[in-house]
């Protein structure tokens, strides 16, 4: 991520309804969000230009799915696929896709009925 702050406040906002909050605080060089006491989602500071990633998050319920996106749209994500059934991958893979604020496309998937 190409700004720390930016990422670090996307991601709680839109992870913070799942129990993700700020567990490790670099400044403008790093951050650690988690649900426990260790981080899982490290934030860090990359060059212009880094490869963007895609990170998927599974979640309980289809409206949970609908939630996740609709947070990260108004946190300043990019619509990338709309929350709805991709029965390619299996007949309940229930998927949304966001692109966050650097590009890396954020994938949150409910696997049930």
């Amino acid at each position: 991520m190409e700004d720390v702050a930016r990422s670090r406040a996307f991601y709680l906002r839109v992870l913070g309804p799942f129990g993700y909050r700020l567990l490790r605080d670099f400044g403008a060089e790093a951050a650690g969000l988690g649900t426990e006491q260790y981080a899982v989602l490290g934030l860090v500071r990359s060059p212009p230009g880094f490869p963007s990633t895609h990170l998927a998050f599974r979640v309980d319920s289809h409206a949970e799915v609908e939630r996740f996106h609709a947070e990260a749209l108004a946190a300043g994500g990019r619509d990338n696929g709309a929350p709805g059934l991709r029965p390619h991958y299996h007949p309940h893979y229930f998927a949304g896709f966001v692109l966050d604020p650097d590009g890396h496309n954020l994938e949150v998937v409910c696997h049930a009925p």
